[in-house]
């Protein structure tokens, strides 16, 4: 077959479909594939420089893979397989079933459960298909899972959301850095230039990690906390800063309300006591404070490792407390930020997918943003709904008296990639109807009534904004597949099937056109933001106000977004984590990604070169450990929670504490490790605390069968 590159003029530059580094990368024919295959080569953008990891590398395999999907998949009978339909029969069985939701249980028994790797576009019309074409209030997406924490503590602090309030780049200008629960040496490899060109001019890092990381190897110090314990140990760090007077007495006074509370407060965190809560020895305590406190330009790097618990506003609020007293944001080369993983997970939370949001970061709860946005829609404010239940709130929910009954997911895998997916899978089929729009058949499609088939990365044009809050540019470097529509073409369809299609459009240039106008004003405000822009200025920072307006690639310089200014300071407590270790569950079981497999896997579980790196999952057990547990390197180990039950292969490595144990949650059948994952909830940001947990961990006696958790890509 023909591989058509738009445009016929050779390589198209466009962006790499996973992490939110958003790699610059070009899409071309192959020279020696006779039309059988794409290339991707990595291109000078400021995020990447050309480098590119083996996720990027291989992205290419993803748009000619076999599994691809390219015609609507209907179901005749909850039981019954799936079979092709045209566009027509499946978006009207669509659209029938949300009306009928809707008239048996109320509007907001029709919802939408989106995913950070949408493009702005899709993220914006997503909201508001939701909140104007069903009027519901049932929409929320899988970033919850990712940022919210981190995302609720800059709210609070700052006055502002925006991950990384400084480029990338300025890393390499930081003469200390501090990670804290995070790993991009692995997760996010070509940002690793940035880390190793401040390591060349003499730079110190540290990382806080219960695990020794790739990240950690490549640092000066490791922290290595018991899992849950950041909070503490960021307040211990506080007040050793003030016991040895390096706090910056000027800046606090100057640019920052609240700090007596905060200094009172960590009174209590003495630094015996951080010893006794996270393992972390005093002396390496002190020497990590004088590291971050005595540096010219400091930096305080937080990842979902401090941030995915119950308490994980808190936690992110105590480091942003340490850095405020420290004297750092808005300082050059220095700050506190949050390192944003999915592609799109800045931009995601943003326009309107959040349960509570309205585009631009406006609160949905708010009188003048609902009359601004409302006035851009052509609605009046009355219309809107409230705010309707967190992510994983809605889908406990699913199928019950006030939750939902009828269920579109977009980019999204929660049978995967949820926390305590056992019970999210009962939920899912308690639904009346689930459609599932997708590029492969993931696990949570094969549970659907109805799956569309949705342009990928280099299908389609729109924008993303990436981990430093750049807006960049999306293009369609290849023809789509027949039988393919994109993510915007089907919700504005629906919308008209529903009788709100005068609302819609199609187009992503227009589409993005009314998200400038429905974000002017607010804290995310991309006002002044143009495609042409874009291209001309390899990206633009928001917020960004108007057409005239240089982009803000730098926060804080000059105040906060706050009413006064000032950043503001926050008493937290460190608190146990929602389950601890006990004579049944002896043990600590915590979550995270592996180098060469991302998210739920939908994608890199598809893609051979990637599963011949890491063919399977493993399980991560210190010697000491598996000596006690009477397991040896590549045996079989079974995990159990209160909540389910996993098999993995053992992997013996020191670099685990030995009374934790680290699995990745890429997989699916035996080894879908979030089966036991903890659903507890951060009150504030309502993410789940997917880090730490209490397992029992015995020899299975008989090896794991890799098949089991292959892609489940056969059509039911």
């Amino acid at each position: 077959m023909s591989l058509p590159v738009v445009g016929s003029t050779g390589p198209v530059a466009t962006h790499c479909p996973y992490c939110s580094l958003q790699c610059g990368m070009t899409v071309g024919v192959r020279a020696d594939s006779e039309g059988g295959g794409y290339d991707v080569e990595g291109v000078n953008f400021p995020t990447n420089r050309g480098g590119l990891c083996e996720k990027g590398l291989s992205a290419a395999e993803l748009l000619t893979h076999p599994d691809r999907l390219t015609t609507p998949l209907v179901r005749d009978g909850r039981d019954e397989p799936f079979r092709e339909a045209t566009w027509d029969e499946a978006l009207d069985r669509v659209a029938t079933a949300l009306a009928d939701a809707q008239e048996r249980y109320g509007r907001d028994a029709a919802g939408l459960f989106g995913g950070g790797g949408m493009t702005n576009e899709k993220a914006y019309q997503a909201g508001k298909f939701v909140r104007v074409a069903l009027r519901s209030a049932s929409i929320d997406y899988n970033g919850r899972f990712c940022m919210s924490s981190a995302a609720n503590a800059g709210m609070r602090a700052f006055g502002i959301d925006r991950g990384m309030p400084f480029p990338l780049a300025d890393i390499a200008r930081a003469d200390t850095v501090l990670l804290v629960g995070s790993n991009p040496a692995d997760v996010m490899p070509p940002a690793m230039r940035w880390f190793a060109a401040g390591r060349e001019r003499g730079a110190t890092h540290v990382v806080v990690d219960p695990r020794y990381t790739a990240s950690a190897a490549a640092a000066d110090v490791h922290l290595q906390p018991v899992p849950g314990t950041d909070l503490a140990l960021a307040n211990g760090l506080l007040n050793l800063a003030i016991k040895h007077r390096l706090v910056d007495t000027a800046y606090i006074a100057e640019r920052t309300n609240g700090w007596p509370a905060v200094r009172r407060a960590v009174r209590q965190y003495w630094p015996d006591r951080v010893e006794r809560i996270t393992g972390v020895p005093v002396r390496v305590q002190e020497r990590a404070v004088r590291l971050l406190a005595e540096s010219r330009a400091t930096m305080i790097l937080s990842g979902r490792g401090a941030e995915q618990h119950s308490k994980g506003s808190d936690t992110a609020l105590a480091w942003i407390n340490l850095a405020l007293a420290l004297g750092l944001p808005g300082r050059p080369w220095s700050g506190w930020a949050t390192m944003t993983g999915q592609g799109n997970g800045q931009g995601g939370r943003e326009h309107g997918q959040k349960a509570d949001q309205l585009p631009g970061y406006r609160a949905l709860s708010d009188p003048a943003a609902r009359e601004h946005v409302a006035g851009v829609w052509g609605i009046d404010p009355d219309e809107l709904p409230q705010p309707g239940f967190s992510a994983y709130e809605m889908l406990d929910r699913l199928g019950t008296d006030g939750g939902v009954r009828a269920l579109m997911v977009m980019a999204s895998n929660v049978v995967v990639s949820a926390p305590n997916t056992a019970h999210v899978r009962e939920r899912l089929r308690a639904l009346d109807f689930l459609v599932v729009s997708d590029v492969f058949l993931s696990e949570t499609a094969a549970m659907a009534d109805v799956v569309l088939p949705c342009t990928q990365w280099a299908e389609e044009d729109g924008t993303m904004t990436n981990v430093e809050g750049r807006v960049l540019r999306r293009r369609r470097a290849v023809e789509v597949p027949d039988g393919v529509r994109s993510d915007l073409e089907v919700l504005a369809d629906l919308a008209g099937r529903l009788g709100r299609g005068a609302s819609f459009d199609a187009d992503p240039a227009t589409v993005f056109g009314e998200l400038r106008r429905a974000s002017a004003g607010g804290k995310a405000d991309y006002a002044g933001i143009t495609w042409e822009r874009i291209e001309a200025e390899r990206g633009v920072f928001w917020p960004c106000p108007d057409e005239a307006h240089p982009g803000t690639p730098r926060l804080f310089r000059d105040g906060f977004a706050t009413p006064d200014g000032r950043a503001r300071f926050h008493v937290v407590h460190h608190r146990d984590a929602a389950e601890v270790p006990d004579d049944e569950y002896p043990y600590r079981l915590t979550t995270g990604r592996t180098r060469a497999h991302y998210q739920s896997g939908t994608q890199t579980r598809r893609t051979k070169a990637l599963l011949d790196a890491e063919p399977e999952p493993v399980v991560e057990v210190h010697p000491d450990l598996a000596a006690r547990l009477g397991v040896a390197e590549g045996g079989d180990l079974h995990l159990r929670t209160r909540r389910g039950e996993a098999r993995m292969r053992v992997h013996l490595t020191s670099s685990i504490r030995p009374d934790t144990v680290f699995a990745p949650f890429h997989w699916s059948g035996a080894a879908t490790i979030n089966d036991l994952t903890n659903p507890a909830l951060d009150p504030a940001s309502r993410m789940p605390e997917f880090k730490t947990c209490a397992v029992a961990l015995s020899p299975t006696g008989t090896a794991t069968d890799p098949t089991t958790t292959a892609p489940e890509d056969t059509p039911a």
